[in-house]
């Protein structure tokens, strides 16, 4: 607790004038930030994309491990012949060897894997190829943007399953029954979640699929699993569901636990031999293949993945225990869900405390701390929940960036006059 207090002195200097300088600034510009251009694309529009665009020093907003070099990759064993690769093109399906890696790691029969350009093309595939006009899909959110907008932009009726911020995000099996009916084609999870990390054990898995037995015999559950290799310190990883049931769809990559997100590589576990078949000629159509220089480094890390995870796990220990000392400290102020696995956790603002006025002036105050969050709004929460990202920043940074929300939270809770 010394050493947050002392990051803390010794950055408050630098932010008191923040406060004035952003009030003085929304004064200036009497703009209505209500006002904005009629959006017309097929997709929603998200502000998730300014995370592609803006890297400010305290980035609390990103949910991956640290980066990957290009040098920590090529010095992985099975790389020394990398020059004389053929940058032709790849197989629809996925390059052998990494789809080879993919089913050991998922204890699947490589038949059943294709690699895909991260998750988020697999979720847009499975919308579009799975689900028909008319058809129905079932999303549990708060979610992964993209979980939502790809059976948006794919025409899909989406029947929305809020899980709450009291019950810890999990699973509430009456809500999903209730939604469940015969034109339900797809339903889709995330485990752990994002934003809040909480995973789904296999019983409820196993009693969810009983309820589609029932009411939606037709239909497939995606399980989004990008985060269950990010386990902390000596936990033990959990199986992924691929090989639970022939109904389960499951989707990974690279970019979270194993901090490659730039070689854009994930894959998808189907166990149905003729969606699968549809799903690769989706791809053909879509991007043809994937880049082979890419799955070629993809599958060298997945090879070697232990040498890479196990620092990454001890890492993502000591910063969930800061972020866990933070939340303490601050627990009259924020409330928090403990997260099972992922570089990323949910808070919330309190309503005993921060009003709405003080939760648009957090946000509005955060460039000015250096500091970037996700949005609850991103997530379909309130802009009063955000998503914390642990892992992304090197440990030495983390105590500051933590010290700098403190900040922002007093600015927040201030007055546009300049006071402090």
């Amino acid at each position: 607790m010394d050493i947050w207090h002392k990051n803390y002195q010794q950055i408050q200097g630098k932010y008191v004038m923040a406060l004035q300088e952003n009030c003085d600034e929304k004064q200036r510009s009497g703009v209505d930030e209500s006002n904005s251009i009629e959006w017309r694309g097929r997709f929603p529009y998200n502000e998730i994309i300014t995370l592609l665009d803006v890297n400010r020093p305290f980035n609390l907003a990103e949910s991956t491990s640290q980066d990957l070099t290009v040098g920590e990759l090529l010095d992985l064993p099975g790389l020394e012949d990398i020059r004389d690769l053929k940058l032709g093109y790849g197989k629809s399906a996925g390059a052998d060897m990494l789809r080879e890696a993919i089913a050991d790691a998922c204890k699947v029969p490589v038949e059943q894997i294709m690699t895909t350009q991260g998750t988020a093309l697999g979720l847009f595939l499975l919308a579009f190829e799975v689900c028909r006009p008319g058809d129905e899909a079932v999303l549990l959110t708060p979610c992964f943007p993209m979980s939502h907008d790809s059976l948006l932009g794919a025409g899909v009726n989406i029947r929305e399953i809020k899980l709450s911020f009291e019950n810890g995000f999990r699973l509430n099996l009456d809500q999903i029954d209730a939604n469940l009916s015969p034109k339900t084609k797809l339903v889709s999870i995330a485990s752990p979640q994002n934003p809040s990390g909480i995973r789904t054990s296999r019983v409820e898995i196993e009693k969810l699929l009983a309820l589609m037995d029932k009411k939606s015999p037709e239909a497939l559950l995606f399980i989004d699993e990008t985060y269950r290799e990010a386990t902390y310190g000596d936990d033990v990883m959990v199986d992924s569901f691929a090989g639970l049931d022939s109904r389960i769809v499951t989707g990974a990559s690279v970019s979270k636990a194993l901090g490659a997100p730039g070689l854009r590589t994930g894959w998808l576990t189907v166990a149905d031999p003729d969606l699968r078949a549809r799903l690769v000629i989706a791809k053909m159509n879509t991007v043809i293949s994937g880049s082979v220089l890419n799955e070629t480094l993809a599958a060298a890390l997945l090879r070697n993945k232990e040498s890479v995870l196990a620092p990454r796990r001890r890492l993502l220990a000591d910063a969930l225990e800061e972020l866990a000392a933070w939340c303490e400290g601050e627990h009259k102020r924020v409330e928090w869900i403990r997260p099972d696995a992922g570089a990323l956790s949910c808070l919330r603002l309190r309503s005993d405390v921060f009003d709405d006025a003080a939760v648009s002036r957090f946000w509005d105050l955060l460039p000015g701390h250096d500091l970037q969050l996700a949005s609850g709004t991103w997530f379909g929460e309130s802009s009063r929940v955000f998503r914390l990202g642990f892992g992304y920043l090197p440990p030495s940074r983390l105590g500051p960036a933590l010290s700098a929300l403190s900040l922002a939270m007093d600015a927040a809770l201030q007055p546009c006059d300049g006071r402090v």
